[in-house]
């Protein structure tokens, strides 16, 4: 029996032309539900200058932040033909973003009846360094903001528990409930390992090739990976796919270490040839210790990739014994970059692999819309 179309409305602040893992996020989601047939129309700020692709997508006016970032302001301004067509008819309102339009949809959730369902995509206390003021009295404020509006939705979504454990631990009180972010498994899964891509991401013949894909921010502890490569001793090289507002620095950081030879910054790369890049490497690195899940990393497990990273209670519930683990320090690394094989073996693919499962994108929609259909379930009892 088909389950009833539901009409969603997600609301970010985070969306196209940003590359990150919370647009991916935000739209594996929307496509997924689609493909079940679900309705699903996103309101975001506006981007000068920016085609939108396909799809409904309602799109807010928007003001540049007085810092550089590629993020907007949004002004709270829907149409009425939009507020009467759409959002009066939605059935669920889905957040993906606690900023002006996540209060926006606590607004209409109130006033229209509309359950809400919040995902918590990212640790906004780890992202102080980007405001100009004192850091203590910001990250207080991140943690504040997140309870606050975890508290007013109905369902907080988070894609791995130690999240759940988090947001106990700030003091929210809402429903909680783990949906991991799901990935396309068989898209991952038909990387091939090509010469031309180990060339372009700086492969020589016989060394190890380690590869990270990450944006460029200070959050992601990029100068760990960089500091293990000086010092490891087998002359392994270190790919960096991403684009972010630290890439100068980061250049400038491996040439301070001597490594300049050695790194290779790669920039963006199309989604569609992520499976080959990852296939291609000897290693995936991850050095991050801000992330909620970390969509890489379950896209580096499909591709079968040998996986180094720093120990988290989020990367080690994602990766279990599908990984390498080392301290957040460059020596303990290096350490595990001087055992690296090439190619990796066929164990480790087989066991990554096997680890990717529970993030097939099919398991992330059942699930999201079981917490859909409870809670107008629970609003239907309600009434009744």
């Amino acid at each position: 029996m088909r389950e009833p179309a539901l009409k969603v409305g997600f609301f970010t602040e985070c969306y196209r032309p940003i590359v990150n893992g919370v647009v991916a996020s935000v739209d594996a989601l929307a496509e997924g539900l689609r493909e079940r047939r679900h309705e699903v129309y996103c309101f975001a700020p506006r981007v000068p200058g920016y085609a939108e692709r396909p799809g409904p997508v309602f799109r807010m006016p928007s003001l540049p932040l007085p810092i550089k970032t590629p993020y907007r302001l949004t002004l709270p301004l829907v149409s009425r033909k939009n507020l009467n067509g759409v959002i009066k008819r939605l059935s669920i309102i889905h957040a993906h973003s606690p900023f002006i339009t996540g209060w926006m949809s606590i607004w209409y959730a109130r006033r229209f009846d509309i359950p809400l369902v919040f995902t918590y995509h990212t640790q906004l206390e780890q992202y102080a360094h980007y405001v100009p003021f004192d850091a203590k009295a910001i990250r207080r404020a991140a943690s504040s903001l997140t309870r606050a509006y975890a508290n007013a939705a109905d369902v907080v979504v988070v894609p791995t528990a130690a999240m759940g454990d988090r947001l106990l631990e700030l003091g929210v009180r809402s429903r909680i409930e783990v949906v991991p972010t799901g990935i396309d498994l068989d898209a991952f899964a038909g990387g091939r390992r090509r010469s031309d891509v180990r060339a372009s991401l700086g492969a020589l013949p016989g060394v190890p090739l380690a590869l990270t894909v990450c944006r460029l921010g200070r959050e992601k502890n990029i100068e760990l990976m960089i500091d293990a490569v000086a010092a490891a001793n087998n002359n392994v090289r270190l790919a960096i796919v991403g684009e972010g507002p630290s890439r100068d620095e980061l250049e400038r950081h491996a040439a301070r270490r001597n490594v300049a030879d050695r790194v290779r910054f790669v920039g963006y790369v199309e989604r569609t040839e992520l499976p080959d890049v990852y296939a291609s490497a000897d290693a995936f690195l991850f050095s991050s210790v801000s992330e909620t899940q970390g969509i890489v990393l379950a896209e580096a497990l499909a591709a079968g990739c040998r996986i180094i990273a720093v120990n988290t209670p989020q990367t080690l519930e994602v990766l279990g014994e599908a990984a390498t683990y080392v301290s957040n320090e460059a020596a303990s690394m290096a350490t595990a970059l001087a055992s690296l094989t090439v190619p990796p073996s066929a164990e480790i693919r087989v066991r990554s692999r096997e680890a990717a499962r529970r993030f097939g994108r099919d398991l992330q929609i059942e699930r999201t819309v079981e917490v859909y259909a409870d809670l107008l379930a629970r609003r239907l009892h309600r009434s009744a």
